[in-house]
């Protein structure tokens, strides 16, 4: 069948060693071999909602339980975990692309920095795991579901405009790798794609933090750009609030794999169990990189500020210090000019020919051995910045 990428709900049956097919239609019983995949954006759940818990119903003999259906249906749900006895809820939010939040800047915000800010925008990925599907709930515009699925089926045009989207993909699954092996692999692997955006968006607000501390320690520059800055330093809290509860999602699920039963006698849904918790752990570690980076900058750039207030005030003192010495040498000038400005009829050479030549000199060797003795105490050097 022709794939349609712009379908609101597709469907896929993943088999482990025979490969991943898309489905026309929902599926109305358990898989034989493998596991479903039904990928939907949150327009499509609420509106098929009745249809997909009849799917649910028939292929795992579970629904959702009303309080998670609205947590898919939230928009403004922020990362969680929750579990039944029948199947684990995941709620992962991702970054929103680029595309999109150059169109529409975020509400209320005139953004004066670099378009990378107005990428802080995110929008929350449901999954719902169960023991032989798989139910995702994404945004209108999250390109993860449509790129991986391209990626699994093996649709190479399809994966390279995907890859244009999503350049996080470009590490992921290729025609011919392994299959997720079950619907939480599957679930830790379009995870981890999320959490890698991430990673990227990491990189260029590094690069333009950079620049700014720069800018703010260059001693003959005045710098301007403070609400630019000050955008990037609540991107920033932002960023870190957002993967904070990631990461506090993906540890309680990574608890909860802790707890599941061992299989006794069955080596292959061991090494399975394993690997679960591996890639949990991994896509963890992502989480953790990324909070960390992201208060290394905040860090960093709280250091350039008072760095930048601080050479500022060294100028500052630097120019009192010279203005202060200058002052000094022409003290003694004034004081000269005072005294012979007086309005007495008897001042020393007042009235000789040659006096105002004596007081010009005497004035000129004053200065110039204030002049010499300020420069060699160094109080007229300027201070060497770099």
């Amino acid at each position: 069948m022709t794939e349609n990428p712009a379908k609101p709900i597709r469907v896929f049956h993943l088999r482990p060693g025979a490969g991943a097919q898309e489905l026309a239609q929902l599926p109305e019983a358990p898989p034989a071999q493998g596991f479903f995949w039904i990928a939907c954006t949150r327009a499509a759940f609420g509106a098929e909602l009745v249809r997909l818990q009849a799917a649910l119903q028939a292929v795992a003999g579970q629904q959702l339980v009303d309080l998670h259906v609205s947590d898919l249906l939230n928009a403004q749900l922020p990362s969680h975990y929750d579990y039944t006895a029948q199947y684990d809820l995941l709620v992962v939010r991702r970054l929103a692309q680029a595309q999109a939040q150059a169109a529409a800047p975020l509400a209320g915000t005139a953004r004066g920095g670099p378009p990378v800010l107005r990428r802080i925008d995110t929008s929350p990925v449901g999954f719902a795991v169960f023991d032989q599907v798989l139910l995702s709930v994404h945004p209108e515009d999250c390109g993860v579901r449509d790129a991986y699925a391209a990626r699994l089926t093996g649709n190479g045009s399809l994966a390279m405009a995907a890859e244009t989207v999503m350049p996080e993909l470009r590490s992921g699954p290729v025609p011919g790798a392994r299959l997720p092996a079950s619907p939480a692999d599957l679930m830790l692997r379009v995870a981890g794609h999320i959490v890698d955006n991430y990673l990227d968006l990491r990189r260029e607000l590094s690069r333009q933090l950079d620049h700014w501390q720069a800018e703010l320690l260059r001693p003959r520059t005045r710098f301007a750009n403070w609400g630019a800055l000050l955008d990037a330093r609540l991107a920033l809290h932002q960023l870190d609030e957002i993967c904070e509860d990631q990461r506090t999602a993906v540890r309680a699920w990574l608890d909860a794999l802790e707890g599941w039963a061992a299989p006794e006698g069955d080596a292959a849904a061991l090494r399975e169990l394993d690997l679960l918790k591996v890639r949990s752990r991994d896509v963890l570690e992502h989480i953790e990189r990324v909070v960390s980076h992201v208060r290394r900058l905040e860090h960093s750039t709280e250091t350039a500020v008072q760095m930048h207030f601080s050479v500022q005030s060294h100028r500052t003192n630097d120019i009192m210090r010279i203005l202060t010495a200058i002052t000094a040498i022409f003290l003694p000038l004034n004081l000269i000019a005072g005294i012979f400005g007086m309005n007495f009829e008897f001042i020393p050479l007042v009235h000789q020919q040659d006096g105002f030549w004596w007081a010009m000199g005497a004035m000129g060797g004053i200065s110039a051995t204030l002049v010499a003795l300020f420069w060699r105490k160094r109080y007229l050097a300027r201070t060497g910045q770099g």
